[in-house]
Formats: structure tokens, C-alpha cells, sequence
């Protein structure tokens, strides 16, 4: 088992980030991109200090509906993180888009109600 450990930082600009640590030596840990278990290129790894920043590019052909699940790995093929996209018709059944909805038609709703109070106090 590897000590390594890689935090994500912040998703940005089509480009993941995150710090490794526990990576001793001079020269950058090999780690890898993949997508599906493809290899995606343009996976960057640079030191600052005593870590290491991790910046994993989010090709613009990568992203489609559904789920893309894009998985950081070390030389070992050990997962140290992935991240996940999801858009399309795949979050039609999220329950949080369900909620939004509710939330946007009870908005409505409640207009609406103002509004025929408002029309129908002066009678």
C-alpha cells in the first residue's frame, strides 16, 4: 500500500487539482489519468515544497451526458482519487434536480397566491 495521498483542491477552468504528499525523492511521482480506463494526456504534477499540485485537464471531448468517471492512479495502478462528471439525462432522476423543481413551482405558487390575495381583499 502506497503512502501517498492526493486531496482535491478545487475543480476549475476544465482542470481538477489537488496536493499529493508523502512522495519523497526529487523526481515527480508517476501518476496517472484515465477515463473509462483509457489514458488521458496532460496529467501535470509539480513541486512546491513538500508537496506535490496535481492538475488533471478535463478534455472538452470527455465530456458527454451521462456519467464520466475520471480516475488519478500511481505507478502501482493504486486509486489516489477520481472524480466524477455528471450531466444530460442521467441527473433527470437526481433527487436534488427533483428538489430544485419543487422549489421553483412552490416560488410560482406562491406568487401567484400574493397575487389573488391582493386582487381579491378589495372586494
Amino acid at each position: 500500500m502506497s503512502d501517498l495521498k492526493l486531496t482535491k483542491t478545487r475543480l476549475l477552468a476544465g482542470s481538477w487539482e489537488g496536493v499529493l504528499t508523502g512522495h519523497s525523492g526529487d523526481e515527480g511521482p508517476d501518476l496517472h489519468l484515465t477515463h473509462q480506463t483509457n489514458p488521458v494526456d496532460g496529467l501535470v504534477v509539480e513541486q512546491v515544497g513538500d508537496v506535490w499540485h496535481v492538475r488533471a485537464p478535463i478534455p472538452v471531448d470527455l465530456i458527454a451526458d451521462g456519467v464520466q468517471v475520471f480516475v488519478i492512479t500511481d505507478a502501482q495502478g493504486e486509486t489516489l482519487n477520481h472524480f466524477t462528471l455528471i450531466s444530460g439525462e442521467a441527473l433527470a432522476d437526481d433527487i436534488r434536480v427533483e428538489v430544485a423543481l419543487l422549489r421553483e413551482e412552490l416560488d410560482m405558487l406562491k406568487r401567484a397566491f400574493r397575487r389573488h390575495c391582493l386582487e381579491t381583499s378589495g372586494d
